[in-house]
């Protein structure tokens, strides 16, 4: 078993106002909190990965094939592998949550 301490792994700035840490992964499947500041993009992106998450705190707004989702406090969301998507925090307090990706999604770009 391996045990992940979340105040031990760093935040890494993904894009400006997005800050990401990769948490606990398996073999099948891993995790990663998010916090993004009020007025921060994730900009359009697609992965292989199935992204599973679920919003602690704020709302965060997510564009998906030109359609506008809003995911608040409490509400938990499914993107499908390999389809192209966004998020923005358009609310004045920042969104904390997290994402289960399957499988794991190993290295990703943001890291470099």
């Amino acid at each position: 078993m391996e045990i992940v301490h979340e105040g031990e792994v760093e935040s890494t700035e993904a894009v400006d106002g997005v800050h990401l840490k990769l948490l606990a992964g398996g073999s099948e499947a891993n995790v990663q909190q998010f916090t993004i500041e009020p007025g921060a993009t994730v900009p359009e992106h697609d992965h292989p990965h199935e992204q599973v998450g679920y919003v602690i705190e704020g709302a965060l707004e997510f564009t998906v094939d030109g359609e506008t989702h809003r995911a608040e406090t409490g509400d938990s969301f499914v993107i499908p592998g390999g389809e192209p998507h966004s998020a923005e925090n358009a609310a004045d307090v920042p969104v904390v949550g997290f994402d289960v990706f399957a499988p794991p999604r190993e290295n990703p770009d943001w890291q470099d």
